[in-house]
């Protein structure tokens, strides 16, 4: 293995739990050993961590009793500089920046180091901070998928359609918002009434706030209906999207509830369809959002930034779900 100018340090700060539930207040900091790395991986000392819901889930036990073995070090989306390669490595050498999706039920990405397989690593290009790369791995590239996943050409050949999108203001709806717009979409998006002009600043034709009753209709002034709907928020149900759609409207939902996984089957032959997202993206798409923010035609909304020391801080705002965009750990 080649190492970095003084070698690798032998331990590290690192954030873990220990148990289902417990929230923010079961986290603890921990001094443990650098991870070893395996010929096909770096090591990466993390400049920028990005919390998602998803994290938050896991710890509650949406994946009970399988994952996670503890004590584990959560979150799996990193940015920072490689100290360390592996003997196999081709594509990375030492001092590289890079961004890496760690493998969930691994994770590891809230500690100061991590080792991460080359196969889940891009380069971090010139010009991009380690703090907006981050926020790609998984929110970017769901809303991605789902902007994919109705039709959106991004060479500008694409007939635009009129879609809505739910929870734009969070860290997937914003992204969605802006990748849909590059896509030549009408887009009609709703939030809180706080996150009005935000969304509308990143791109939205239409703002609603859900908790007006033009918002909680899904009424946008034109009275048209939607030929897409991109649903980001769990709290979303097929009842009430239905009767906005369009003849051969199609629900697309990146955070099903139950109800809603129902509806995806019970509307496979229907005229107006639910069809759910489960990530499958990969890291050339990754390249492409790193790019699309290297050019400033995409950008990471930050809802806050916390130091290290103060990641139960970072954990929390997680957890309460009204996070504006991104909440962001940095080392």
């Amino acid at each position: 293995m080649a190492t970095g100018t003084g070698g690798r340090p032998a331990t590290m700060r690192a954030v873990q739990y220990s148990g289902y539930g417990g929230g923010s207040a079961a986290l603890k900091y921990v001094e443990i050993p650098v991870p070893s790395l395996k010929k096909g991986e770096v090591l990466i000392k993390v400049e920028a961590a990005s919390i998602n819901p998803a994290d938050c889930r896991i710890q509650k036990g949406l994946l009970r009793p399988f994952v996670p073995k503890f004590p584990f070090i959560p979150v799996t989306d990193v940015a920072g500089e490689i100290i360390e390669i592996g003997s196999a490595v081709q594509q990375f050498k030492v001092g590289d920046k890079v961004v890496s999706k760690l493998i969930f039920w691994k994770a590891g990405g809230l500690a100061e180091y991590v080792a991460a397989s080359e196969s889940i690593t891009v380069p971090l290009p010139a010009g991009v901070s380690s703090a907006d790369a981050a926020g790609l791995p998984v929110a970017g590239l769901t809303a991605l998928q789902a902007v994919k996943a109705i039709g959106t050409k991004f060479d500008g050949t694409g007939v635009g359609s009129n879609i809505l999108i739910t929870a734009a203001s969070g860290g997937i709806g914003s992204y969605a918002v802006q990748l849909a717009k590059l896509g030549n979409h009408n887009v009609t998006a709703t939030c809180g009434a706080r996150n009005l002009e935000l969304v509308a600043d990143i791109g939205a034709d239409e703002a609603l706030d859900y908790k007006t009753p033009e918002g909680a209709a899904l009424k946008n002034s034109s009275g048209k209906k939607y030929d897409y709907i991109v649903n980001t928020t769990n709290g979303g149900k097929w009842s009430a999207f239905k009767p906005s759609l369009s003849s051969h409207g199609r629900v697309v939902d990146v955070a099903p509830n139950f109800g809603n996984f129902v509806a995806s089957i019970l509307t496979l032959f229907s005229k107006k369809k639910l069809s759910t997202v489960i990530l499958s993206l990969g890291m050339e798409d990754l390249r492409f959002l790193l790019e699309l923010v290297k050019e400033r035609k995409l950008k990471t909304v930050i809802d806050s930034r916390h130091p290290f020391e103060k990641a139960a801080d970072a954990w929390e705002k997680s957890l309460s779900s009204h996070a504006t965009g991104k909440v962001i750990v940095e080392m």
